[in-house]
Order: structure tokens, then sequence, then C-alpha cells
């Protein structure tokens, strides 16, 4: 879209960029400007305005679904798992109303499997991340989405679920997240990346507990 950065979601895909082809990125390095131009397929379009954040909206999880149906149409049987991920869907849980939506198929690398039919069905291909779990991402062709592609046994789809369930089971947490978000929207960003990128301390922290290898008793909800 004219004037927007909307290649970067609310998952927490920014505090974690180990691969399987060069050593472990600290979290605490945020993407440069080339390595967004890299990745991104078409052009990297900067912020307009600031960071969105939104109070949560009872409607996401129904456009959740709207896309879930229209990707399971276009690819029937090649969709190994597909999640409503992100902020958006957390009950209760300001964020950027954009809806993040996981879709596991056999070979994410493999696009002529998947992808000519994901783009019939309107998506976008606009992320290519081969030294990042082959991870794709597509734009939706109405609702503002972000659509990420893994293959199994990637860690990156435990660690997106084991982030959204511990947000809605924890609710110091979750406004710990919120807290966090809306603090750092308040800032200027070129690109959506770089307000990613400056959560990774707090992502990092939240997964620790929800591990529960922090040696920490977990926080009750409340």
């Amino acid at each position: 879209m004219p004037g927007t950065d909307n290649t970067a979601g609310d998952s927490p895909k920014g505090a974690s960029r180990e691969t399987s082809k060069q050593p472990r990125i600290p979290a605490s390095v945020p993407l440069t400007e080339e390595q967004l131009r890299a990745t991104t397929i078409g052009e990297l379009v900067p912020l307009a305005g600031p960071i969105q954040i939104v109070d949560y909206d009872p409607a996401w999880p129904r456009l959740f679904e709207r896309e879930a149906e229209r990707v399971q149409a276009a690819l029937g049987d090649r969709v190994l798992l597909l999640e409503h991920v992100g902020s958006t869907s957390v009950p209760g849980l300001a964020a950027k109303p954009k809806i993040d939506v996981l879709l596991v198929v056999a070979n994410s690398a493999d696009e002529p499997a998947y992808v000519p039919d994901l783009e019939a069905a309107g998506y976008i291909l606009r992320i290519r991340e081969p030294d990042w779990y082959e991870h794709r991402v597509f734009k939706g062709p109405d609702t503002d989405i972000n659509l990420h592609v893994f293959s199994p046994g990637c860690t990156e789809i435990d660690r997106m679920l084991l982030f959204r369930d511990w947000l809605r089971s924890n609710a110091s947490d979750r406004h710990l997240y919120e807290r966090t978000k809306r603090e750092l929207a308040r800032k200027d960003w070129k690109y959506t990346q770089n307000y990613a990128d400056a959560k990774t301390s707090v992502v990092e922290e939240i997964l620790v507990r929800a591990r529960g290898d922090s040696g920490e008793e977990a926080r009750s909800d409340d």
C-alpha cells in the first residue's frame, strides 16, 4: 500500500534470527535496511506516520477465519497447519490492526507447489527469506494480513504458538507486552520492522517465562 510499510506483523519474529545456514544473529541486532531490501519483493516503502496500536477488536478472529477458509480452499490438503498468531490472536490485547496467519506447507521453499494457487486466490508474495527457515510472507487480497509460511519442524512455528498461548493465559505478561508496544509505537520508525526489532528484549523475556526455564515461578492470571 502506498505510504506505509506493511510487511512486518505483530508476531514475535523480530526477536529471533537463528538459521540453519548461518550462525545465530544476536537477538539485540536489528535488521539493516540492506537486509530488509534483500528479502522484500517489490518496493520497500517507509512508514508515512506513527505505528498504530488499537484496542482489541472482537472482529479479528472472524477476519482470521475468513482468511483461513480462503487459504484452505486454495491449497486443500497441502495445508498442514493454519493458525491465527500474533497480537490479534490474543483476546484483550491491543495490537496493530493486522491479522497474522501461520501456514505450514510441506516445503515452503518449493514455491511452485503453492505460490501460484495462493496468488490465484488474490494473495501477493512480499517477503522471501531463504536464510531464515525459508520463511515467506504474503499480503491478503482485501484484509490487512501477513500470511507467514514455514515448513514442518521449523522451531519458529513452536515459538509463535508458545508466545500466543502464553499471552492468552498470563495477564501479567499480556499487560507488559501491551504497555511496551504502546510506548514503542509513540517513537518514530522508518520501517515497521524497526519497531518489531525494538520489541526483541521484552519478547525474549516473556518467552523465557513461557518456556519455564528461568527458574521463576510462573505468574498466574489476574
